[in-house]
């Protein structure tokens, strides 16, 4: 009988610790499991600083004219190089192609005998289509040089063709002040043949024709003076022979 009775309270003492055990659990709050992070304060959005306007000092007239003379002379002579550069190698390349060993040579000269009252500004010459010289100058630097060499090279023989443009602008004082508001442009070409191991000149004279009686526009002429000479070969003591 007394050990029913021990067994009954050892169950009923199990049975009351599991109670108190399960009351405990649904008693106990849940962990918290979130953790606080600090929140990033959001980026300040600043305006941008406007720039300050750029002041440009003004250029009167007279600089500004000065500036644009000077660039268009520069760039005349940068033409004038690179006209000048292609037109001798495609000469040169033209020889190589032909295969012509000795070939011919040309020399071309420009002699001004304008009078006083035109001024040569613009001179352009051409060979076989191809630039070779090309100068400008509206201060009539150029007229002031009485003979000038244009073009001095070799060149395949056989036929070719100069081709010359001039510009002149009216140069007057007195009663003849108002040349200075005309300009006169001439064109001409010219066909010449040069022979193998010969040397063709061609001297290129700019002159006024008519008389007083001829219009103005009418003056400016060119004509052309050509002739042919030995190509030089050195001798035995080293001297050119023609």
């Amino acid at each position: 009988m007394r050990g029913k009775v021990a067994l009954s309270v050892v169950v009923a003492c199990l049975w009351a610790g599991g109670a108190v055990a399960v009351a405990q659990t649904e008693a106990a709050p849940p962990p918290d499991t979130s953790t606080d992070t600090p929140s990033e304060a959001a980026p300040s959005e600043t305006a941008p600083t406007p720039a300050a306007p750029v002041t440009v000092a003004p250029i009167d007239a007279g600089t500004y004219a000065v500036r644009l003379r000077d660039l268009e002379q520069r760039i005349n002579e940068l033409k004038e190089q690179i006209f000048r550069s292609k037109a001798r190698l495609s000469l040169l390349a033209e020889t190589v192609l032909e295969g012509v060993v000795g070939g011919g040579q040309t020399v071309i000269v420009h002699e001004n005998r304008m009078s006083e009252g035109f001024k040569l500004v613009r001179v352009v010459y051409a060979l076989d289509g191809a630039p070779i010289f090309t100068k400008a100058d509206e201060e009539g630097a150029i007229g002031d040089q009485k003979e000038f060499e244009v073009y001095n090279g070799s060149i395949v023989p056989g036929e070719h063709t100069l081709t010359v443009n001039l510009e002149y602008r009216g140069h007057g004082y007195g009663v003849f002040a108002y040349l200075k508001g005309y300009r006169f442009k001439v064109r001409s070409t010219y066909t010449f043949s040069v022979p193998e191991g010969r040397v063709a000149t061609l001297v290129v004279v700019g002159y006024e024709k008519g008389g007083p009686t001829t219009p103005l526009e009418e003056r400016p002429a060119v004509r052309f003076i050509e002739r042919i000479e030995r190509q030089a070969r050195p001798d035995a003591e080293g001297e050119g022979v023609r």
